[in-house]
């Protein structure tokens, strides 16, 4: 177990030396020099790290905001967090060691998917496989499943998402990248098929479709055609005003006056941007070629699934109407759900930017400006309703006032409580 536990904790969670590996494993199997596999294994983990880095920076900028804009707007309500529910469920439940087998399960699964059927999709965003484990392992143990089955049906079913997922997603990240060489990793895929079909519906259409990154502007505004500049046009004022309304007195900002210092939080916010695009070209130059040798030798075709921001340079302007429009959807849900007797969820900024700005990518590609602006609102009060939904049910397991945030381990949980509970209680 302690092997196990390590290879989980230092290895298969920790997505910069798993995908490291992959590269070293492809470049070997490519019968590359020593030079060219230690140079790309390098090269693949520094790529990684400095896109980590970016998001870093971005989530430090994006929690600070968050905060100012709760208390700024006075919003009370329930904070979506699986690490929390994750938590509970080792420390309180002892599911840790089931929760680790499950990981593996979900892994195994779909390495042997991916070598024997047409679904050739690697899930490489170990985290995220964490989440899934986790929830199919709670909702497993609470309808009566122990042991050796817990862990298959919960590996079963995390692989199902595991594949499906990013098959489900291909047709538009190819219309997105030009390319079959990537697939999208990320557990919140449901969401982004939403905005798409939202975005299919009300968006525009043939040669009406005008994309958000072919905005025609005035010369004196051209340099508004820069994505980091354009960025900060939007963020620096959203920051300014949302800290005017929160007042002085919110954050500790070490003697500097507040708006000055939510201005320089938005000018970090660009920072963040910048470093991870940085990495996000940085890792594609080397993991892409790398993966070739996987496919042409383990599993014939195989294709990356890879994590959301990975996906940001092929259509940046669209990530930040994503993140605008999506928060823009889960304020109105946070006040508009309550009514109909649901809780009060609260927007969290960084699954607004990180889901946000990848929905906000198939919105533009499916309907144009148009439908990311409406497919972005429709999307911020779907991804609120699912945790929404799920309140109910955590809460009568004894995890009070939870919920989780990627809406893929949600509709996993939902299927475990609305479908395979009724089933297992017949028997």
């Amino acid at each position: 177990m302690r092997i196990v536990n390590f290879i989980i904790e230092n290895i298969l969670t920790e997505a910069s030396i798993t995908i490291a590996l992959i590269a070293m494993l492809g470049l070997i199997l490519q019968k590359k020099s020593v030079g060219s596999i230690i140079s790309g294994t390098l090269k693949t983990l520094l790529g990684f790290q400095v896109l980590s880095a970016g998001s870093s920076i971005i989530v430090d900028s994006l929690t600070y905001f968050g905060e100012i804009f709760t208390e700024g707007f006075n919003m009370q309500g329930i904070v979506p967090s699986i690490e929390a529910i994750n938590g509970q469920a080792m420390n309180e439940l002892g599911l840790g060691r089931e929760i680790a087998f499950t990981f593996l399960a979900i892994f195994v699964f779909n390495i042997l998917i991916a070598r024997f059927t047409p679904w050739k999709y690697i899930f490489l965003t170990g985290q995220a496989i964490l989440w899934m484990a986790t929830m199919t392992t709670i909702f497993g143990f609470f309808v009566g499943l122990r042991g050796i089955v817990l862990v298959l049906v919960g590996g079963l079913i995390g692989r199902i998402f595991a594949v499906a997922m990013p098959a489900i997603a291909q047709p538009i990240i190819r219309k997105v990248t030009d390319s079959d060489e990537l697939a999208l990793g990320h557990f919140c895929t449901i969401g982004y098929i939403f905005e798409a079909g939202v975005a299919k519906l009300f968006g525009e259409r043939g040669e009406k479709k005008k994309s958000i990154e072919d905005i025609n502007l005035p010369s004196s505004f051209e340099f508004l055609q820069d994505t980091y500049l354009s960025v900060m046009v939007v963020m620096v004022p959203l920051y300014i005003v949302t800290a005017a309304f929160a007042g002085p007195d919110i954050i500790d900002t070490g003697g500097q006056n507040y708006l000055m210092y939510a201005f320089l939080q938005a000018i970090e916010f660009v920072v963040g941007i910048y470093v991870l695009l940085a990495g996000v070209r940085l890792l594609l130059g080397e993991i892409v070629p790398a993966f070739r040798g996987i496919a042409m030798k383990l599993v014939p075709d195989a294709v990356p699934a890879l994590d959301a921001p990975v996906f940001f340079p092929y259509s940046p302007n669209a990530v930040i109407l994503g993140f605008i429009t999506t928060t823009i959807g889960t304020v109105l849900a946070m006040f508009i759900l309550p009514q109909f007797g649901l809780a009060m969820i609260l927007p969290g900024m960084l699954t607004n930017f990180f889901a946000g700005g990848t929905a906000g990518i198939f919105g533009n590609a499916v309907g144009g400006r148009r439908g990311a602006i409406i497919g972005g609102i429709a999307h911020g009060f779907f991804i609120t309703l699912l945790p929404a939904l799920l309140v109910t049910i955590l809460t009568g397991m004894g995890f009070i006032n939870a919920t989780a945030t990627d809406v893929d381990t949600i509709a996993a949980a939902l299927l475990y409580a609305w479908i395979l509970s009724p089933i297992l209680r017949m028997f």
